[in-house]
């Protein structure tokens, strides 16, 4: 199986519980591993013939941007939904990480795999 990945996808959304989180964007970051078989494009050198990983940046940033969930389950399960079912993505492994949620630590978050590692 190939992977393609994604690391550090920064992007502000409204995200939590409290009522201050409802008033604010904060940022939050993605990291994503998605089962890909590159030997087309490596064969190609074609973008038509691989994930478009720039494209997959671009429906998540406008998505998240725009959303307003209260928990990062939510947003993670949602997101997941996206990648897998349009961009025909087999298997994907996501965390996303809300930095500065808790108090005293760096990051806090959720990770996810969905779908089937398959062969690819």
């Amino acid at each position: 199986m190939d992977i393609v990945f994604i690391n550090d996808l920064r992007i502000e959304t409204i995200i939590g519980i409290y009522d201050w989180e409802r008033r604010v964007k904060q940022t939050i970051s993605l990291d994503l591993e998605m089962a890909a078989d590159i030997r087309a494009a490596a064969a190609t050198d074609a973008i038509e013939d691989t994930l478009n990983y720039k494209a997959v940046a671009k429906r998540l940033i406008a998505f998240v941007g725009d959303s307003q969930y209260q928990l990062v389950e939510t947003l993670a399960e949602k997101i997941a939904d996206i990648v897998l079912t349009e961009f025909s993505v087999e298997w994907l492994k996501l965390t996303v990480h809300k930095p500065g949620a808790v108090r005293g630590s760096r990051d806090v978050g959720v990770i996810i795999e969905r779908g089937s590692r398959g062969s690819a």
